[in-house]
């Protein structure tokens, strides 16, 4: 049997009056990428900001490793091993491709009590990771991230995750306005992920996108969890037909 990473129970969360999330109960298992999928407020984007630490659950539970924890905050996150990959890659466009990579965790230099910023070695990791990320241009490193392909952003956003080793990957509509071939290399450094060792939750509205790269699916519709099926085990047709609320999930898992 699979060993889980995280176990979220229970969660709920109100904004006013207003139900965001209705008791969900969602786990990710090592090496294993789910995909989180649902329509427009379905409760996708608000799951995962309360397991990345940009929400607070009303009520409810999260276990990573085995052991209950606290995210009160996305540093919280980022601490246990989580790291989010936002649609607009959560980079700083006008700083240079070095400084996004180590955003946060730059390395410095020391003399005493002066220090500084390591440019030669972020330089140093930043060409190695453009490389691994398949990007063959030429690129100076310090080149502005607002120069590059919504494509190469993403890429390096998710090489970002995979070089500080986070155990998990939330990426919420990594695909969103690529054009074919940029989304077909962010699907491959998605299962490339996998294969380095990391899960991940994949957020899409792209159903096809979905079924290329993960192992799992799980659907929200009006805050609730209503299916969780292996991949192998269901179809795109009944995915979007339980999205839309035309069938029930016969095949659960959970």
């Amino acid at each position: 049997m699979a060993q889980e990473l995280v176990r979220m129970e229970k969660i709920s969360k109100f904004f006013g009056r207003v139900q965001a999330l209705d008791n969900v109960d969602f786990t990710v298992n090592n090496n294993e990428i789910v995909g989180l999928v649902g329509d427009n407020g379905a409760g996708k984007s608000t799951l995962i900001k309360i397991l990345s630490g940009a929400l607070m659950p009303t009520s409810g539970d999260i276990y990573f490793k085995g052991q209950r924890v606290s995210v009160n905050n996305t540093r919280d996150a980022i601490n246990l091993g989580i790291e989010t990959i936002y649609q607009d890659s959560a980079l700083v466009t006008q700083l240079s491709i070095a400084r996004n990579l180590f955003l946060g965790r730059e390395p410095s230099k020391s003399l005493g009590f002066i220090k500084w910023l390591d440019k030669q070695h972020m330089a140093h990791e930043a060409k190695m990771l453009l490389r691994r990320v398949g990007i063959t241009k030429d690129i100076d490193t310090d080149t502005p991230v607002a120069a590059l392909s919504g494509g190469e952003r993403q890429s390096i956003a998710i090489a970002r995750a995979m070089y500080f080793e986070a155990d998990l990957i939330i990426m919420d509509e990594p695909t969103n306005n690529l054009g074919v071939e940029e989304t077909h290399r962010v699907l491959h450094f998605i299962k490339e992920a996998k294969a380095a060792g990391h899960s991940s939750i994949f957020i899409a509205h792209n159903i096809h996108h979905v079924f290329q790269v993960v192992d799992r699916i799980v659907v929200m519709r009006l805050g609730k969890k209503v299916a969780d099926v292996r991949r192998e085990d269901t179809t795109i047709e009944e995915v979007e037909r339980v999205i839309t609320g035309l069938a029930d999930m016969k095949a659960q898992v959970r």
